[in-house]
């Protein structure tokens, strides 16, 4: 039986699948986010513990507070799961779904921690990524990233 929703690190060596819905998608700009994550705020989706299953490898955990663990994986660095140790659902990072659409975000928290950039972001000028790197660098680039896919 294929999951509905797959997902993992950027490496590969982690990988996940939920038998059940994501819910509560949302960013949360508290500090802690933003240092677990290395930028202005972290994108999650709950899932219930129960719905979870490692298909390769598992998350190394950094215990951030008193009651919450962040799993990660120990190879890559890149930030997967957020449970508060006495609830039955956890949050997966929207990053490492392999479908990140799958999770439509409804709610930011931590707003107190909000960067002062990011109520302007969205009407800062953009360009697509191979816009910026020229041909000869894009025909040498090679990603060690895991495709989203199993």
């Amino acid at each position: 039986m294929t999951p509905a929703i797959a997902g993992g690190c950027q490496c590969g060596r982690v990988r996940y699948a939920i038998n059940g819905p994501l819910f509560n998608a949302h960013i949360c700009h508290c500090r802690m986010c933003q240092k677990a994550f290395g930028n202005l705020f972290a994108a999650l989706a709950g899932v219930n513990k129960a719905d979870v299953r490692w298909t390769l490898g598992e998350p190394a955990y950094f215990r951030s507070s008193s009651v919450v663990q962040r799993g990660f994986c120990r190879h890559c660095g890149t930030p997967l799961t957020f449970a508060y140790d006495h609830t039955t659902h956890m949050n997966i990072s929207i990053g490492s779904l392999d479908n990140p659409a799958l999770a439509k975000v409804e709610n930011q928290y931590g707003i107190e921690s909000m960067a002062a950039a990011f109520p302007a972001l969205h009407a800062l000028p953009g360009s697509r990524t191979e816009d910026s790197i020229s041909a000869e660098d894009l025909q040498r680039l090679k990603s060690f990233q895991h495709p989203d896919h199993d």
